[in-house]
């Protein structure tokens, strides 16, 4: 039997109105403990044993396909899967050791081993499985196998180096990329763009400023600010340069961002006014940037608290690596230890290689495990779901963050995607354990009083949740409260903050990564809504109406909705059909027809349905991809939403679920279908391919009188069965019932 169960140590996050007691015992705030990467843990008890011998007629495939969910999950009762990016992790990580001068560790050649083995026939790297070759990818891949002592002359780095120059060289890479070549020596900092510390003295109500751009732009610009004022540079010998890969001398002035042709356009405008802050740079008084040095350091510090890495993601965990060296924080100082640690917690070891995750998704896998095994009719009284259920109120956040700044008056809650991010919840995670809550504690809503208010409700107060002595019903009442708090002037849902949507500061020369802002969109939207559905809301309620109006016009004229999160016309058309049915909406709107004939033109012959994550970049390869297990699941749930679970299409997309199912009840996917940056960075939750195709098998069958002869007996019924039998296997001190959970605990 495999490695099965994962977990991290359990944090709590500071109750709100707590104030930080300046310095910890560790010398700055928020340091605490914790291991070095997470704990693996055996089973004590091979999982094939809890399954039932008397079910004969049980479908074989599904009831492994529980079994395997099942026995992911932790010993403290959570879930979460590999989250896998692109090489420019393992690069970017390999370029930060080699600015360290620690390009020669062990670590080091396993992680360049890792990168070999993703390079493409033709010599580069691409950002997702199928993808063309990108050129920043391919640059900082040459670079890392370069300083880890790979023989520039080998056929491999050839092929590497002519792809590069057909490309354009390394002098085309997008603004990250540049910044990391400038700091190892490679690139002048005068052809990267500006990103000055003094940003900081900027009022909130300029039209930029630093909470003008989203959570994670801004996560990662401040320390590259410090990182920018600083302008450290590593001078490496010249056998580990990559001068080659220019196809004119690197010190020729070049602009940060090629100009627009037109002359007047706001692109040449904000590159003249690069010129000039980089001009005024060099006249500006010491102690103006020192003492903007010093707020962005302090902001920086400030969110070390309650937190796994600044942003918990890995962009700003490396420019915090580098801004401390800049600040003049030793090597074995607490922050950079601590710092250090988080990268390193990030580390898979497989075999020979290592490979890096970009964050770690534990709220997300949790949420979405607890709504497939509640689809399946797991009881809310089984030790596994009481055991998911505490260990996400545990991580509901209690503290102000940076979303407090547009909204000072709403009461801090939430949850956050990674195991502690506490200035940064999102809606899109909130939603998510809302909706797991619901499903797994008994709020679905025939179990709550009737009443009148009920179907439109003016607050969350209004759904029966005040009536209740549930232990999770404050949670649930504050997070509803916080997502209504949360909604954009123009109706839809953004995902970490309110109203980050000024297009104009795309133009700015560093916004090239295409995510400067959190704008609303469909997808998150729709899963607000259905959210809000569990909950009694209904079309009718103003911002549910609100709502609404938003979805009806970013509709395409073919029906579809992108999506922002995932991969990405199925996605987005699958969680706004998903959000309209709960909510009330009449399924049989044009708009609703459309969106349904949309998914039904671009299912596959073999039943399935794939997207490319080209599809992003060419608008007219929706729909169109590898079919993967992940996506079939999302256009059938969108379909039986819709109320269309009795037709052809949905037959033929179960077909081919269970035609490629795995024998251990799983299914293989390749294709990268999470979104991080569009156009940029891609993602692939090792999850998505196990909990939405049971998701979506257990509501076909659950909606529908289909009987295909393979599927002899009731699926429904049956997984009710099975989990409370195989939750037996999970037992342990926390008992069964509702009583066991107490807040705070």
């Amino acid at each position: 039997m495999g490695l099965n169960l994962l977990s991290l140590k359990r944090y709590s996050t500071r109750p709100w109105g707590q104030r930080t007691s300046g310095k910890t015992k560790e010398g700055f705030p928020g340091w605490e403990q914790k291991p070095s990467r997470p704990i693996i843990h055996r089973s004590n008890q091979p999982t094939q044993s809890l399954i039932p011998r008397d079910f004969p007629n049980y479908p074989r495939r599904l009831k492994k396909s529980v079994s395997l969910l099942m026995s992911r999950q932790a010993f403290d009762g959570h879930w979460v899967g590999e989250l896998q990016g692109d090489t420019i992790l393992e690069s970017e990580y390999v370029l930060l050791l080699a600015f360290l001068g620690r390009e020669g560790e062990e670590k080091t050649t396993r992680i360049a081993s890792y990168l070999l083995s993703q390079q493409l026939p033709e010599g580069g790297w691409n950002n997702y499985p199928g993808g063309p070759p990108d050129l920043s990818v391919s640059v900082k891949a040459y670079f890392a196998l370069k300083l880890t002592g790979h023989d520039p002359q080998a056929d491999y780095m050839v092929r590497a180096r002519e792809l590069i120059r057909s490309l354009g060289g390394a002098a085309r890479c997008n603004s990250f990329t540049k910044f990391y070549l400038a700091l190892l020596g490679q690139f002048p900092y005068d052809n990267c763009p500006a990103v000055p510390p003094e940003m900081m003295f900027l009022p909130r109500w300029a039209y930029f400023n630093i909470y003008a751009m989203s959570s994670w732009t801004r996560t990662i610009v401040i320390p590259l600010s410090i990182f920018y004022a600083f302008k450290p540079v590593r001078n490496l010998p010249t056998n580990k340069c990559i001068r080659e890969l220019f196809l004119e001398p690197p010190e020729k002035r070049l602009w940060p961002h090629p100009p627009s042709r037109q002359p007047f356009t706001w692109t040449n405008f904000f590159l003249a006014l690069d010129c000039v802050i980089k001009k005024l740079g060099r006249w500006e008084p010491r102690w103006l940037r020192a003492r903007a040095v010093e707020r962005a350091k302090t902001w920086m510090l400030e969110r070390f608290a309650d937190t796994d890495g600044l942003g918990a993601i890995f962009p700003p965990m490396i420019y915090t690596v580098i801004s401390l060296r800049c600040l003049g924080y030793a090597d074995d100082s607490p922050e950079m230890k601590w710092a250090l640690r988080q990268l390193e917690d990030l580390m898979i070891e497989d075999g020979d290689t290592i490979r890096l995750q970009p964050c770690f998704s534990p709220v997300w896998d949790t949420a979405l495990t607890l709504i497939a095994l509640a689809d399946g009719g797991a009881s809310n009284e089984a030790a596994a779901v009481i055991k998911g259920v505490r260990w996400l109120l545990d991580r509901e956040v209690r503290r102000p963050g940076d979303w407090s700044i547009t909204n000072p008056h709403l009461e801090p809650a939430g949850w956050f995607f990674e195991y502690r991010n506490g200035f940064y919840p999102d809606t899109d995670d909130t939603a998510m354990v809302l909706m797991a809550l619901a499903r797994s504690v008994g709020w679905a809503e025939s179990s709550r009083p009737t009443r009148p208010s009920m179907h439109i409700p003016t607050d969350p107060f209004s759904v029966g949740l005040e009536d209740s002595a549930h232990p999770t019903a404050p949670a649930i009442q504050r997070g509803l409260t916080w997502l209504l708090g949360m909604q954009n002037d123009d109706g839809g849902w953004a995902a970490f903050d309110r109203n980050i949507n000024r297009e104009l500061l795309t133009k700015v020369p560093f916004a090239d990564h295409n995510a400067m802002l959190d704008p609303s969109c469909p997808d998150i939207t729709g899963r607000v809504l259905e959210a809000l559905g569990h909950f009694g809301y209904r079309v009718g309620h103003a911002a549910v109406d609100r709502a609404v109006a938003f979805i009806e016009e970013t509709q395409n004229q073919d029906g579809a909705w992108i999506g922002r999160w995932g991969v990405n016309y199925i996605y987005g058309t699958w969680q706004v059909l998903a959000g309209l049915a709960k909510i009330g909406f009449n399924m049989d709107h044009p708009m609703v027809r459309r969106a349904v004939a949309w998914l039904k033109s671009v299912q596959q012959p073999g039943g399935g349905w794939g997207e490319t994550c080209r599809s992003y970049d060419d608008p007219t390869l929706a729909g169109k991809g590898t079919p993967t297990a992940s996506q079939t699941a999302w256009a059938l749930l969108g379909l039986i939403a819709a109320g269309e679970a009795c037709n052809d299409e949905v037959e033929a997309g179960l077909d081919f679920l269970q035609r490629t199912q795995r024998e251990d009840g799983g299914w293989e996917e390749e294709p990268f279908t999470g979104t991080g940056f569009p156009k940029v960075f891609y993602l692939k939750y090792h999850m998505y391919s196990l909990y939405f195709p049971l998701m979506a098998l257990a509501r076909c069958f659950a909606k529908s009188d289909i009987r295909n002869p393979k599927w002899e007996i009731s699926v429904h019924k049956n997984v009710t069965s099975l989990i409370r039998v195989l939750n037996f296997g999970f037992v342990s001190d926390f008992g069964f019932g509702a009583s066991n959970f107490r807040e705070g605990e």
